[in-house]
């Protein structure tokens, strides 16, 4: 799917490359800064900390309290297993867990790691109109875009120092903080 916070005509307008690299490139620089920005918006989600299911009920335990109700459908991906990975209808609940109906062998409650994910319905803002969202994603794409032409991810004086190697480090957000702060999810990685 195409990335929508910065689109490759809008990063090839503000690059002045024009058609010198292919749609594919570009396109993935475009992604990679989409699921940067994505990562610290708020959605109606939580990790997945573990997985169990015993008589035909599946228990989800979240990293946090995942606000999910019976009766509410929700899609779980990422979780290790094609067992536990689909949509489906939340049948009982509590702060850190919840069940749904699933045929299928038992298992023994299983680790998630990497943590997996589960999102509820969306009520949220559509981020790809949201011009501080979109403003953020753009200097994050021109910024890594940056870094694959050069070898330091800047460019380099004529004696050749180079001032900060990390580019694409932890002052990368630092920068566009204040652009997504009203948007940022309160479990957005903190840094």
């Amino acid at each position: 799917m195409a990335a929508t916070f910065v689109t490759m005509a809008e990063l090839r307008t503000n690059l002045g490359i024009g058609t010198l690299y292919s749609d594919s490139v570009v396109e993935e620089v475009c992604q990679s800064a989409q699921d940067i920005i994505d990562s610290y918006l708020w959605y109606n989600q939580a990790l997945v900390y573990s997985t169990a299911l015993n008589n035909n009920i599946a228990t989800i335990t979240t990293t946090q309290p995942h606000g999910f109700v019976t009766g509410q459908s929700v899609t779980i991906t990422k979780s290790d297993t094609a067992t536990f990975n689909g949509t489906y209808t939340i049948t009982g609940y509590t702060e850190f867990t919840f069940t749904y109906a699933r045929t299928a062998s038992n298992q023994t409650t299983h680790l998630v790691r990497p943590y997996g994910l589960v999102k509820g319905p969306n009520h949220s803002t559509a981020y790809a109109s949201v011009a501080a969202v979109r403003e953020a994603s753009m200097m994050i794409a021109v910024d890594i875009w940056q870094a694959r032409q050069a070898p330091s991810g800047q460019g380099a004086s004529i004696d050749g120092f180079v001032p900060s190697p990390f580019k694409m480090g932890n002052t990368l957000i630092a920068r566009i903080r204040g652009l997504l702060a009203p948007y940022m999810a309160p479990t957005a990685m903190l840094g």
